[in-house]
């Protein structure tokens, strides 16, 4: 069974886009390397914010970069598009929490470049508790002996993982 230290980001934003993602993903299964989508993905990483705080490693979580505001931490996760909101929420929500536990009090921010968009994300009770139920369901799901059975979903047709649930 998966343990604490092994939850991550993508993880967490995997559960949110697709259970059957999020197993062959903890398991391990890599998606397909010339998918294009994550290519451009890498690329606006890499492109965007060239002066900021990038790529900050932290026990079992991946920053995109951290910035100080006002004397305050905050934490960014940066995305392609705003079409998958509510996953990069919860991915930046469970990376606030993680650093919460360690006695690092920040706020997030998700920033979308392409679309000069930017969203805040606060660390509330409520959210707090949808990712300590997350991290449980996730548990459950990666310890099953198989990967949960296809649900086609609005994320499916750009999915890295397309191939492995319709072909």
């Amino acid at each position: 069974m998966i343990n604490e230290r092994k939850i991550t980001g993508n993880l967490i934003n995997a559960y949110y886009v697709c259970r059957r993602k999020l197993w062959l993903f903890a398991h391990e299964v890599s998606p397909l390397k010339d998918n294009q989508l994550l290519e451009i993905g890498r690329i606006i990483a890499e492109e965007s914010y060239r002066r900021e705080i990038k790529e900050i490693s932290f026990g079992n979580i991946k920053i995109d970069l951290i910035r100080k505001k006002d004397g305050e931490l905050w934490v960014c996760e940066v995305k392609k598009s705003s079409k998958f909101l509510k996953p990069a929420k919860m991915q930046l929500a469970f990376y606030l929490y993680e650093l919460k536990k360690h006695g690092i009090i920040a706020k997030g921010e998700l920033l979308v470049p392409k679309e000069k968009k930017r969203e805040e994300v606060i660390l509330t009770p409520e959210l707090e508790n949808e990712i300590i139920k997350a991290i449980k369901n996730i548990k459950k799901i990666v310890s099953l002996e198989k990967p949960p059975p296809v649900e086609k979903n609005k994320f499916c047709l750009k999915c890295s993982y397309y191939e492995f649930c319709f072909s």
